[in-house]
């Protein structure tokens, strides 16, 4: 593979960064940069402003109203916003079901929810987990039994995030209770205002509300919202996650943090020198980096595949392991080059405006905060030990 960018796509870098800066809300750009809270609201307002521009779905072909941009055109756009201190892009929507409406949808569905994804009139969540089947998703047990022109859905879904936020959840139900566990699932679309669903919020560690319990208690669903066919919605489910799992990479996330951990080793100081050129603290920082560009060339990989119209293979798996190791690699230095103003956990202090006294310097406040949610990565989109499973048969043959 020719790692070299071409002409062409120099100056479409150089077009994205131009249009970020000129763009991109100061007050966004702030809280990002900085780590601080994001409200549902700066999400949205990003997402307007590249919808206006036409570069609202940067995956998405143009009979979608995407810009139709090549896989390496995706992976500058991405790479640029994250480091310019862009929000990232709202995944359960644009990246997760859109792509599966595109692929097996009809086409009512796709002209009724595909646009209002692209322009973030409707926020969307994804209902796959629940107790007792996370990894394990396929013996999951909401159930979706069929009476005349609906499905009524009864069961429970469990970390689904920004639910309290959401108009509306892809779900995978059970529809066949005879079948094998993945030949009996179907993939259905559910409005959040539909009676008989309660949203109740789920405080993770780091003190956040970002994750929820949903819960379906005899909820009608019209006939029209199953995506494909009935009991086929494992194989949805699996062209799904295999997205979901390129996207957790974050390698432009991670080049921007890495940065962070960077400026800020050059202000900390150890016996008078900064942090950054002490040798063993230096060395942990270049194996991070090692460890980033080897995985930005695996995910260019994956990339020319989807270019291809083939969905991700297990080579995402490899992407969400080493992506979410190295995220998390990075959060662990950055709690460790501000040493104990590091320790206190206080979300109040992370509010854009925040006006009380620090503990610390100003760079240190989010960082126990950001430390704490990371934990997740390693778990939710297939925990890494069942990622680990599947590259052990799917590439090794084990």
């Amino acid at each position: 593979m020719d790692l070299n960018f071409t002409p062409d796509e120099v100056a479409f870098r150089q077009e994205v960064r131009d249009f970020v800066a000129d763009n991109l809300p100061a007050d966004i750009r702030h809280k990002v940069i900085n780590g601080l809270l994001l409200q549902s609201e700066d999400y949205v307002r990003w997402q307007k402003i590249l919808h206006a521009k036409g570069w609202g779905g940067p995956g998405w072909r143009k009979e979608f109203g995407g810009p139709g941009w090549t896989p390496t055109q995706q992976y500058i756009f991405d790479e640029e916003c994250a480091a310019a201190g862009a929000p990232r892009a709202i995944p359960f929507g644009l990246k997760m079901v859109a792509p599966v409406i595109m692929q097996y949808g009809s086409p009512a569905q796709q002209q009724r929810f595909l646009p209002k994804i692209l322009s973030a009139d409707e926020w969307w969540c994804q209902g796959y987990s629940e107790p007792g089947a996370g990894s394990d998703l396929a013996s999951l047990k909401t159930r979706a039994v069929r009476e005349g022109d609906h499905y009524v859905v009864n069961g429970q879904k469990t970390w689904t995030t920004q639910g309290q936020y959401a108009d509306w959840i892809f779900c995978l139900v059970r529809t066949d209770t005879e079948a094998k566990p993945q030949r009996g699932i179907s993939f259905l679309l559910i409005d959040m205002k539909t009676p008989g669903i309660t949203v109740r919020p789920i405080i993770t560690m780091d003190g956040a509300h970002e994750v929820n319990e949903v819960w379906f208690e005899n909820v009608r669903v019209p006939v029209e919202n199953l995506v494909g066919e009935e009991n086929a919605g494992w194989t949805y489910a699996k062209f799904l996650l295999g997205h979901e799992r390129t996207n957790i990479a974050g390698i432009g996330i991670a080049k921007r943090e890495l940065a962070r951990l960077k400026r800020i080793a050059t202000l900390e100081t150890k016996h008078g020198k900064p942090l950054i050129k002490d040798p063993m603290f230096a060395a942990r920082i270049a194996q991070v980096e090692i460890d980033l560009t080897a995985l930005e060339i695996t995910n260019l990989r994956v990339l020319s595949a989807e270019a291809e119209r083939r969905a991700p293979g297990p080579e995402a798996s490899i992407l969400k392991i080493k992506g979410t190791e190295i995220q998390q690699a990075i959060t662990e230095l950055l709690v460790q080059v501000v040493g104990t103003y590091a320790l206190p956990l206080r979300r109040d202090a992370m509010a854009a405006g925040y006006q009380g006294d620090p503990v610390g310097p100003f760079y240190a406040i989010p960082l126990a905060a950001n430390y704490l949610n990371m934990r997740k990565l390693s778990i939710y989109g297939g925990s890494n030990e069942i990622q680990k499973n599947i590259i052990a048969q799917m590439i090794l043959g084990l």
